[in-house]
C-alpha cells in the first residue's frame, strides 16, 4: 500500500491583495514541494471572502495562477490540491473551485464546493457545483469537498463509496466555531474509514479571526497532526493500509444500503 508526506499549507490570507497572495503560496508550495508527495491549500486563497470583488479577480483554468501553480508541481515532482480559488468557467459563472494537479503539472480534477453558505449569501457571487467524484491522485482514490461542505455527511459518504481514501476539504473556518470543526473532521474520517485532510486559514477578516487548526485524521478518528492558529506548514506522514485495516476491523461500507441514501 502507498506511503504519502502531506503538506498542509495554513497560510494567511491577505484581504484585496491578490498579488501578494499568489507570491505567498507560491512560496510556500516551493518550500513545502521539497519534503511532500501532496501539498493543499486553503479555501479562497487568491482574494479572501471579499465577497464583491470575487468576481472581477476571477481566475480562469488556463489563466497564469493556475499556469504558475502546474509548473512549480511539475518542477518539484509534487501534486497540488490548490485549495478553491474563484474560478470563471464557459457559462460565464464563477464557482468556488478546486483545481487538483498531480506531480507532472496535469490537471486531474476540479471540484466546485456544492454547499453555498447561505449565512454569508454566497448564492449571490458562486453557482453551487454538481460533479463529486473521486479521482486518481499519486495512485490514490481520492476527493475533494469545501468547507461548509462538511456539515453534509451524506457527500461524504457518497466519496467513500466510489472509494475514496482521502477527502480533501480546504477551508476558511472562523475560530468561533473551532471546536465544530474538529468534531466534523474527525467524524467524517471515523464514519467512512478515509483519511480527512481540512486545511484551514490562519489570520482574520475584519474582527473574524479564523481557528487555523488544519488537521490530518485517519481512518480511525486518530488525529495524526494539527496545526496553531498561525501561517505555518504541517507535515504529516500516512499509511494508505489503515484504510483497509479499518475496514478489516468494522466494514461500515459494506452494510450501506444505497437506496436509503440516493
Amino acid at each position: 500500500m502507498v506511503n504519502l508526506k502531506l503538506a498542509l499549507l495554513q497560510m494567511e490570507v491577505l484581504e484585496k491583495n491578490k498579488a501578494g497572495n499568489v507570491e505567498k503560496a507560491c512560496n510556500l508550495l516551493k518550500q513545502a514541494a521539497l519534503q511532500a508527495d501532496i501539498a493543499v491549500l486553503p479555501e479562497i486563497w487568491t482574494t479572501g471572502y471579499s465577497l464583491g470583488h470575487l468576481s472581477k479577480e476571477a481566475e480562469y483554468l488556463n489563466g497564469p495562477v493556475i499556469e504558475e501553480i502546474r509548473n512549480i508541481a511539475a518542477a518539484n515532482s509534487c501534486a497540488v490540491v490548490a485549495g478553491s480559488i474563484p474560478l470563471r468557467k464557459g457559462d460565464g459563472n464563477v464557482y468556488n473551485t478546486t483545481v487538483v494537479i498531480d506531480k507532472n503539472g496535469e490537471i486531474v480534477f476540479c471540484y466546485s464546493k456544492l454547499h453555498l453558505f447561505s449565512m454569508f449569501n454566497e448564492q449571490r457571487f458562486f453557482k453551487p457545483g454538481s460533479d463529486f467524484s473521486a479521482y486518481e491522485l499519486e495512485g490514490v482514490t481520492c476527493a475533494s469537498t469545501i468547507c461548509y461542505d462538511l456539515r453534509f455527511p451524506e457527500l461524504y459518504r457518497h466519496m467513500a463509496i466510489q472509494g475514496a481514501k482521502i477527502i480533501f476539504v480546504p477551508a476558511e473556518w472562523p475560530k468561533i466555531r473551532g471546536a465544530i470543526w474538529d468534531l466534523f473532521l474527525r467524524a467524517r474520517a471515523l464514519e467512512n474509514h478515509t483519511f480527512i485532510v481540512g486545511v484551514n486559514c490562519a489570520g482574520k477578516f475584519h474582527n473574524q479571526k479564523f481557528y487555523g487548526h488544519s488537521s490530518v485524521i485517519d481512518p480511525f478518528g486518530k488525529v495524526l497532526a494539527v496545526g496553531g492558529e498561525e501561517e505555518e506548514i504541517i507535515y504529516c506522514d500516512i499509511d494508505l493500509a489503515q484504510v483497509d485495516k479499518a475496514n478489516e476491523y468494522m466494514n461500515v461500507l459494506k452494510d450501506v444500503r444505497p437506496e436509503l441514501i440516493k
